[in-house]
């Protein structure tokens, strides 16, 4: 399915609030308005209705008060009408900061559907070695976070499902990072990368996808496959500046 297949598959009245976004955008800031892009799950084919969000990014010449405020009342009618959240960016600020969002600079220039102007990301350069610190960083994040949640549980398996389940999301990105990193094609849906990251780490990670039925099963995958996965990009560290993993 093409990226503006899925864009048409979105209800009928999230494609008229974007297309209202649009037009305000265009409106509000003339020339000043690069580009506009939609990016997430909406572009991955994971859109789920009354769920998911509806990722945006607003690329602006110059993030003045004024024209910040012009956008004010049409970013927030399209928050609360279709769960439409932006991210506002300046066009010269997006090539310095690929080094602090190597990531998520990378999936948008990857997969991303240009709704207005023009694409700035496409000449974007992100190097291994800020994608490696930061997929050790977010993974390494999950990990500690993912004790605290069980001890706020206080023993309630639900609660360790609910946390388990959020932890894998938002593993997805920095997981199909390390693939990519690995030289391992993988498309980005959960699904894909959560059995292919399985496969290549020896985790047994059917018991991810039924967290709620088996809670302790699903904390136990995930603590494993952090564990391994961690231990992996760590291992990937050869500049000794970068001050030596643990």
């Amino acid at each position: 399915m093409s990226e503006k297949t899925r864009l048409d598959g979105l209800p009928s009245g999230v494609k008229e609030r974007l297309e209202e976004l649009k037009k305000s955008l265009e409106s509000a800031l003339g020339d000043g308005l690069v580009g506009i892009l939609v990016h997430g799950s909406v572009v991955r084919g994971e859109y789920r209705p009354g769920e998911s969000d509806v990722d945006v990014i607003v690329v602006m010449k110059e993030a003045t008060f004024a024209n910040l405020e012009s956008i004010g009342n049409a970013l927030q009618l399209a928050r609360y009408s279709a769960r439409i959240e932006a991210m506002i960016l300046t066009e010269d600020e997006i090539a310095g900061a690929s080094d602090a969002f190597p990531l998520l600079y990378d999936e948008i220039k990857q997969r991303h559907l240009l709704l207005a102007g023009r694409d700035p990301f496409g000449a974007v350069e992100v190097h291994d070695t800020h994608r490696r610190l930061r997929i050790e960083q977010e993974l390494r994040e999950a990990q500690i976070r993912l004790r605290r949640a069980v001890t706020d549980a206080f023993g309630a398996r639900e609660a360790i499902a609910g946390a388990v389940t959020r932890k894998v999301k938002q593993v997805r990105a920095p997981l199909h990072a390390l693939l990519a990193l690995k030289g391992i094609a993988c498309p980005p849906d959960l699904p894909s990368v959560v059995a292919k990251v399985g496969e290549t780490y020896g985790v047994e990670t059917a018991a991810l996808r039924a967290a709620r039925e088996s809670p302790d099963a699903a904390h136990r995958a995930l603590v494993t496959l952090l564990a391994k996965t961690i231990d992996d990009v760590n291992a990937m560290e050869s500049t000794p500046a970068a001050g030596g993993g643990t």
